[in-house]
């Protein structure tokens, strides 16, 4: 039974015993990927024999979902392999919107030398941070946030039950929060789910910021909104498109390129998962 490899990031010694190929085939029992090779229906209708497409990636938005359900595929991915890696990456954007650090360091690069250029800036010892989805990743930004003395709000589809956390309806987080960030994956319900409505309740002082699923912000009107002084900042790590045809521009706007998920432990975890899910159902089908 051979297996799909689609991205290179699969290094050939965690692939050792595979029998691996590169292009469809109709004896193609299994797919390795990630989300910067998604596995769409038209593929997965070439390949008569799939049985499994294992993702080394938390969210599995970008395989087909619907279309390998109907064939009775199985999709599995990596929920927990890089949970503190995207835990600091948040509170790195905290820290460097409160801080100005990007602003500041472009003053700089420019010649300037002027440590209010960035505005008022903020610690977060006090700061009411709003917490959209509180899972694993969620729930490990809420930690970091509670040990720095942050007021932590929580907004989940189920119950929370730790000391210390305020519950509140999305929209009343959105209006009371001087940060909010979102740890939600891409659903149809996640999907557009802070757009122009949304970020009009939010203080024109507070921070966005968007480690999750690019789609699940309307990255169009958090420009506006930063444009128009209706936002105090926003940090987004993911975009709809990847890579986007023009990066969004903005006062007081920081994007990195859907890099929170990395280290090098974490793709190693990653990759070694995936793998191992496939050798898993491989075993489990030549039964």
């Amino acid at each position: 039974m051979k297996v799909l490899v689609l991205e290179e990031q699969f290094p050939p010694e965690a692939l050792a015993g595979l029998d691996v190929v590169h292009e469809p085939a109709d004896d193609v029992a299994a797919i390795l990927t990630t989300p910067r090779a998604p596995v769409r229906a038209e593929l997965i209708a070439q390949l008569p024999a799939l049985r499994i497409v294992a993702t080394a990636s938390v969210g599995f938005d970008h395989v087909d979902a619907e279309a390998a359900q109907a064939r009775g595929i199985v999709v599995r991915s990596v929920p927990d392999y890089c949970t503190e890696e995207v835990a600091d990456h948040t509170l790195a954007f905290l820290f460097a919107l409160l801080r100005g650090i990007v602003a500041l360091d472009r003053v700089v690069a420019a010649g300037g030398w002027d440590p209010r250029a960035a505005g008022p800036l903020r610690t977060l010892g006090g700061l009411r941070v709003g917490i959209v989805g509180h899972g694993r990743i969620g729930g490990a930004v809420s930690r970091r946030l509670h040990a720095l003395g942050a007021e932590v709000w929580v907004n989940d589809i189920v119950e929370i039950r730790r000391d210390g956390v305020r519950e509140a309806p999305l929209d009343e987080l959105l209006g009371e929060c001087d940060a909010v960030t979102l740890h939600v994956p891409l659903t149809a319900l996640t999907q557009g789910m802070i757009g122009a409505r949304e970020l009009a309740l939010m203080r024109p002082d507070a921070f966005l910021l968007n480690t999750a699923r690019g789609a699940v912000v309307d990255v169009d009107a958090v420009v506006e909104a930063l444009r128009a002084g209706r936002l105090g900042g926003a940090a987004l790590d993911v975009l709809p498109q990847e890579p986007p045809s023009a990066p969004p521009t903005a006062p007081n706007l920081i994007v990195t390129p859907h890099a929170a998920y990395y280290s090098e432990a974490a793709e190693r975890r990653a990759t070694a998962a995936a793998v191992a899910a496939v050798r898993e159902a491989l075993v489990w089908f030549d039964r």
